[in-house]
């Protein structure tokens, strides 16, 4: 199993990287928060391989956390590795946290490919493991807030990898008024 990978940036696209480890290059897939923190030549990622029938592919995170949640997701019936990187490119962990422990699965459902239904049984089954899975990452009393600021953002016709971005890059002094937060996450989008 490989458990992290460190290596130098060979290239980098929208979904996945290329790592250079001992002149050999390995494609690994990432959720787009996790390559938006590649900056630089080297890079180190937690990793997953998911052995297949037909392809081996590795698939990397900037924590532990969403390496955890990752596998989280694919244990759920009905979501691959692919629904899975599309859910950490659109939510944070904290994100997903909130949804889950809030009962909120219309959070989930705003992630392309994912229905209500679908957001239902990953709010169902993540319930009781959430504890667990996501203990080594600190939780933010403000995921709520920022779940609705991203509802605010993608009524506003913001696509949700826009919303979350401009979430993240909210100052730690933001107001804690969700009114407030939708206004710098608007100036950030540059509106």
């Amino acid at each position: 199993m490989i458990a992290t990978l460190e290596g130098r940036v060979g290239f980098k696209d929208s979904d996945r990287i290329v790592v250079l480890v001992a002149g050999i290059g390995l494609e690994v897939l990432a959720p787009f928060s996790t390559l938006e923190k590649v900056t630089g030549d080297q890079v180190f990622l937690h990793t997953r391989l998911v052995v297949r029938e037909d392809s081996l592919t590795l698939y990397g995170f900037a924590s532990e956390a969403e390496r955890d949640l990752f596998d989280s997701f694919i244990k759920i019936s009905g979501i691959g590795p692919k629904l899975a990187i599309t859910i950490l490119s659109s939510l944070s962990v904290d994100n997903v946290r909130g949804a889950v422990t809030n009962d909120r699965p219309e959070i989930l459902s705003r992630v392309p490919g994912i229905g209500m239904k679908t957001a239902e049984k990953i709010v169902l089954e993540l319930r009781d493991k959430l504890a667990t899975v996501l203990d080594s990452a600190p939780f933010d009393d403000a995921s709520t807030i920022n779940a609705d600021v991203i509802d605010a953002l993608t009524a506003l016709g913001y696509s949700v990898i826009e919303a979350q971005t401009a979430v993240q890059a909210l100052p730690l002094d933001a107001p804690e008024d969700e009114e407030s937060r939708v206004f710098l996450a608007l100036q950030y989008l540059g509106v």
